[in-house]
This record gives C-alpha cells, sequence and structure tokens, in this order.
C-alpha cells in the first residue's frame, strides 16, 4: 500500500481572526473547488465546522462520471487547524490537515494531504498518469483563488471576503 502526501504552504495577508471564518465555514469549499470537478455540497452544512461534522459531495473527478463523496471533521483548534477525513469517495484513505499561524504580514497556511489509491497496482498507475496531476491542479486553483481573493488587501488591513451561502 502506497501512501501519498501532498503539501501545500500559502502566506496571505490577513490576520488569523480574518481568515479563521472563511476557511471554517463549510460552503466556502465551494468557491475553492475548480470548476473541472463539478463539486457541489449535498448535505446542508452549519455554518461554523465542528468536531463529527459529516459533509457530503457530488463530484465528477473522472471523465464527467459522478460519485458522492463524504468526509468528516475530527479535529477542530480554532484559529490553529482542523482535519477532515474521507468516510465515502474515491479514495481508500484521505487525511487532510488544514493549519494555520501568524506570521509576519499576515499568515502562513498549510495543507497536508494523506492518502490511498484504490485497486492496488493499477491505483498506483491511475495516480502516475492522472490523479496525482489533478490533486495539484486543485491545489493550484486554491492558491491562485485565494491570492487574488485577498490580493488587494493591505497586510492585516482586509476587508474580509463575504460568506458563501
Amino acid at each position: 500500500m502506497k501512501v501519498y502526501r501532498l503539501h501545500r504552504v500559502q502566506r496571505l495577508p490577513v490576520s488569523l481572526e480574518q481568515a479563521w471564518p472563511f476557511f471554517s465555514t463549510p460552503r466556502n469549499l465551494e468557491r475553492i473547488t475548480p470548476g473541472f470537478l463539478h463539486f457541489a455540497i449535498t448535505s446542508d452544512p452549519p455554518e461554523d465546522i465542528y468536531p463529527g461534522l459529516i459533509i457530503t459531495y457530488r463530484i465528477a473527478a473522472v471523465a464527467g462520471i459522478p460519485m458522492t463523496w463524504a468526509t468528516e471533521i475530527k479535529h477542530v483548534e480554532p484559529l490553529r487547524r482542523f482535519v477532515d477525513e474521507q468516510r465515502i469517495g474515491p479514495f481508500r484513505f484521505w487525511y487532510h490537515e488544514h493549519s494555520f499561524r501568524a506570521v509576519e504580514g499576515g499568515i502562513e497556511m498549510e495543507d497536508t494531504v494523506h492518502y490511498v489509491m484504490p485497486w492496488g497496482w493499477f491505483g498506483r498507475l491511475v495516480h502516475a498518469v492522472f490523479i496525482g496531476a489533478r490533486l495539484r491542479a486543485i491545489f493550484d486553483f486554491r492558491r491562485e483563488y485565494l491570492a487574488g481573493l485577498w490580493k488587494n488587501a493591505g497586510p492585516l488591513n482586509p476587508s474580509p471576503p463575504p460568506a458563501c451561502n
């Protein structure tokens, strides 16, 4: 079994108190997910995450074929980190930690995802040919979206983005 790791770090010119409400609002996940996934939340999540929260989605990640994905918010440390784990979905295992820390001029946001492909050797081949690049593209989109969202914000003095309803 091969455990893959995707790791990204991004600095944003906002405070932890400004960033946390955006990242801890489940509906904002739709905003930071590229259109090619045809991503839609199918449950009715609350405004704020909490440990034990189950969120369900529909995605069309491969060849436009829709599939269900369900994640559970496992850990929440406000202003610091939260973890989501896949319960139902395309991966055999998915563990995604989102962490935040104050740095000079804003925050540093870190995403660390550990995941396992299904299907043994065939899953590893699919990962090498397609899935690895697709996941990197998703996080590239997020990086660009977030940079653009707060690009006109002065260090630690932005207008917070509106929540997604």
